[in-house]
């Protein structure tokens, strides 16, 4: 059976945590809500391989740009099941020019690791219109070479150990790439690469380009040994990402687990950290910097399940949640907040999907394309079938409105 990401994350937890477009299926959203599936359609499929895990933006000059980890589909080489880390898997990337009604057809390749597979493209476009991406790896050794190893690398089965996080960048739209860059260790982190060497930070998860030009980061944290599991802390970059410095923890408990995580800076200043949790029931968290990132207030359960979550600016200064639902019945949901990201535990729920196949399916991941268009990006499945990258295009109700 295929480990979902949930597996995967929890053992991380317990160990530390097509080309064009293909209509598939009606529209499903909750009624009345604040916003309404337009259309759904799939972004990128082949049944050779496995594709997870995308992140979009929309450049300035209007294209978009999906990344996402492809790797091989491993039933198809008569493998028993599919896994969440490969020693294939890469960095890869298709474009639209047309609001996303079409889509290039081969992907191109945004990095593949030296010493293993990657995992997790993160996109960021700053106001220059430079690209951050940012990735965390597994490498593969002989299992007996892992154990050698000992307890001072994660090894998350046998013969694959953590290698850490890192950043590429370009300045060209993505046509070309440079990195990677490594950013620091950082104190919280328990275990060692297989070189020796301590783990550059890493996460799953939106990064944020503040008002003032600074970029924060949250990344994670092995934190301890036994009981092992993961906690969340704020880097920040004063240079655009060459450069980065620990600034706080952002969520730390004795027992609850948190990962992947995103960030969102609102209008008053704040910071906001949306985080996905493991030992808490599956509920979606929240954690809020009022002043700039030095400090947070304590972590707070949000009210609802769901995992990991990402926030997009709406045209109108709201914030559109959306989030993967591993419940079911399967599929991707959302939530539109208040500028300040203050009515989480009251705004409606919006039900973008619920005919997913498996557990292993999410990550959505959104962008504005107009005033009342958003295309939410995400990986998915039915009845088990090729996990491929999918889209939903949503259309948002003039705030203090309802669509019928």
């Amino acid at each position: 059976m295929l480990r979902s990401r949930l597996t995967l994350f929890r053992l991380l937890a317990t160990l530390a945590a097509g080309a064009g477009v293909v209509p598939t299926g009606p529209a499903r959203a909750a009624e009345p809500a604040p916003a309404r599936v337009a259309r759904e359609f799939v972004i990128y499929q082949d049944e050779q391989y496995y594709a997870s895990f995308p992140s979009v933006v929309r450049r300035p000059d209007g294209e978009l740009i999906v990344a996402f980890r492809r790797a091989p589909a491993r039933v198809k080489l008569g493998e028993k099941g599919e896994s969440h880390v490969d020693p294939n898997s890469y960095l890869v990337q298709v474009r639209s020019r047309d609001d996303g009604a079409t889509w290039s057809a081969q992907p191109e390749l945004i990095y593949a690791h030296a010493f293993g597979g990657s995992q997790d493209p993160c996109l960021l476009q700053l106001r220059d219109g430079t690209l951050l991406c940012a990735s965390y790896g597994w490498g593969f050794l002989q299992p007996t070479a892992a154990d050698a190893l000992g307890t001072r690398v994660l090894q998350i089965r046998p013969g694959v150990v953590f290698l850490g996080g890192y950043l590429v960048r370009s300045a060209d739209g993505g046509r070309t790439w440079q990195g990677p860059v490594y950013p620091p260790h950082i104190a919280p982190e328990v275990f060692q690469d297989p070189h020796g060497r301590p783990i550059p930070a890493y996460n799953r998860g939106a990064l944020a380009e503040g008002a003032d030009g600074r970029l924060f980061w949250v990344v994670a944290a092995h934190d301890q040994v036994s009981p092992r599991k993961t906690s969340n802390h704020l880097l920040v970059s004063a240079d655009r990402g060459a450069t980065w410095r620990y600034s706080a923890p952002v969520a730390v408990d004795p027992k609850v687990s948190f990962n992947e995580a995103s960030i969102h800076e609102t209008p008053r200043g704040d910071l906001v950290a949306f985080l996905r949790t493991a030992g808490f029931d599956d509920q979606a968290c929240i954690a809020r910097s009022t002043d700039g990132g030095r400090t947070f207030r304590p972590w707070q359960g949000m009210g609802f399940k769901g995992h990991p979550l990402q926030a997009t600016r709406l045209a109108d200064g709201r914030v559109l949640l959306v989030y993967g639902y591993r419940h079911r019945p399967y599929g991707i949901r959302a939530r539109i907040l208040d500028a300040e990201c203050t009515d989480f535990a009251t705004a409606p729920e919006i039900v973008l999907r619920t005919d997913g196949g498996t557990t292993d399916i999410g990550y959505p991941w959104s962008v504005a394309l107009d005033a009342r268009r958003v295309l939410v990006v995400y990986y998915f499945n039915h009845a088990n079938g090729p996990r491929h990258i999918a889209g939903t295009l949503l259309e948002v109700a003039p705030a203090r409105q309802e669509f019928p």
